[in-house]
């Protein structure tokens, strides 16, 4: 979708937001350590918007500045500037994925989420979110409302999840990346990871972890139809556990050599 088409529906209000919010209200319960808030972007007292984290860099310079002390605090040492800043994008992009994904899992229900439209507290775990559209199915009951984007079936779900979830995080990747210090398919393999790593997680916390791999799978598979995203999840069983190999590597291997990530691809 389009800056131009989102446009043209009316705009959206809290109501519409809480189309959303048994998904996000799920997720707290059995996740009490993120909460997603169907509101408007918030400003001040900790909070930080999608937008000034792709816009601003005084605002991607104080996020960062939080990972580098929270990396003291957890590690006893200093971080790369890198491997900070790359910690820092993957504690943005982990909560922000599972505002779309879940309402996908749950409810059949795709938001569109602008960085515009987003806002986020790292030091209290909590989300703003406040969709201009939403993606459903034609039996959904808010295909009637005036931002509904009706889709068919769903395949065609599937790939507007995949166009939203890409559109909101293209900018923050961008951002983030000459801090980073990798290239795009790289950051595109850390968001995948993120993508499928937060719904897995959320999967298993709710007991619905097989559909959410068989969903996962179909989402995000080996051609062109999951770009930018580098799939796919790869799932398989081993010594009688689901495990998938992560596609990007989160460095966490400088900071605890010892204590690889049991995805790890550099441990494959």
């Amino acid at each position: 979708m389009t800056a131009h088409q989102v446009e043209q529906f009316p705009a959206p209000t809290a109501a519409d937001s809480q189309v959303l919010h048994g998904s996000w209200r799920r997720l707290t319960e059995v996740f009490p350590g993120l909460r997603i808030h169907p509101a408007a972007p918030r400003t001040g007292a900790g909070w930080t918007t999608a937008a000034a984290l792709a816009t601003d860099p005084a605002a991607l310079d104080a996020t960062i500045a939080f990972d580098e002390r929270l990396g003291l605090e957890l590690y006893g040492a200093p971080t790369r500037p890198d491997v900070t800043a790359g910690f820092s994008l993957h504690r943005y992009a982990w909560p922000a994925a599972l505002a779309f994904t879940l309402p996908w899992f749950l409810e059949r229900r795709v938001p569109v989420l602008p960085v515009e439209r987003v806002s986020i507290n790292r030091a209290t775990g909590e989300l703003t979110a406040r969709p201009t559209a939403l993606h459903c199915l034609p039996d959904d009951p808010a295909a009637d409302r005036p931002n509904a984007l009706v889709v068919p079936d769903r395949p065609a779900l599937d790939a507007a999840l995949r166009t939203a979830l890409a559109d909101h995080l293209a900018p923050v990747l961008h951002a983030f990346r000459p801090r980073v210090r990798r290239g795009p398919r790289t950051l595109w393999a850390l968001a995948t990871d993120d993508v499928v790593n937060g719904l897995w997680y959320l999967a298993t916390l709710l007991d619905e972890e097989p559909r959410a791999v068989a969903e996962l799978t179909t989402l995000l598979t080996a051609d062109a139809s999951s770009a930018p995203f580098v799939g796919p999840p790869g799932f398989r069983e081993e010594g009688g556990h689901r495990t998938r190999t992560r596609v990007g590597c989160c460095l966490f291997y400088t900071v605890r050599p010892a204590e690889p990530c049991f995805s790890c691809p550099r441990s494959k």
